[in-house]
């Protein structure tokens, strides 16, 4: 028995900078804001036969809501088209954003190993940011955020 072939992709969500202005409530970044949002672009830009054969394997694994962190999974004949679909999504629940792809990988373990260094070296440039501000309760969040990267599998 074959096994599917999968791709992995680790993607920074990026908020927009000028978003306070036009918004004053928080933008929660979510697994399923985040699916949405792809799943939209993927029918806007492939259509529904596009939509249907991208979702046979599309998964989003995880989403890190303080360091806006994703792992997206779709199958290895298809993940160019999300690809794409991802660079072309220019909101998430009515506020800009943009992707940007820090790796691709074919196995989860390579894509862990990624997802683990950029989320570490993104919660220090978070810290570094908020300063004396940091609660006990974030660093408490990201800790699981980090446990759930390092028990994540197909």
């Amino acid at each position: 028995m074959v096994g599917f072939k999968n791709r992995y992709m680790v993607l920074e969500v990026i908020l927009d900078p000028n978003r306070e202005l036009v918004r004053k409530d928080p933008v929660i970044i979510t697994s399923y804001n985040v699916t949405n949002a792809i799943k939209d672009s993927i029918l806007e830009n492939f259509g529904k036969c596009g939509l249907a054969s991208s979702f046979g394997s599309f998964l989003v694994k995880y989403v890190n809501d303080i360091t806006r962190l994703c792992i997206i999974r779709a199958s290895r004949e298809e993940y160019q088209k999300v690809w794409s679909a991802v660079t072309m999504v220019r909101s998430i629940a009515g506020c800009p954003v943009l992707f940007n792809l820090l790796d691709l990988s074919g196995s989860i373990k390579a894509c862990k190993k990624a997802a683990l260094k950029c989320d570490e070296l993104k919660f220090e440039q978070h810290k570094i940011a908020v300063g004396s501000n940091l609660s006990a309760q974030d660093t408490q969040k990201m800790q699981n955020y980090l446990d759930k990267i390092k028990g994540l599998e197909h």
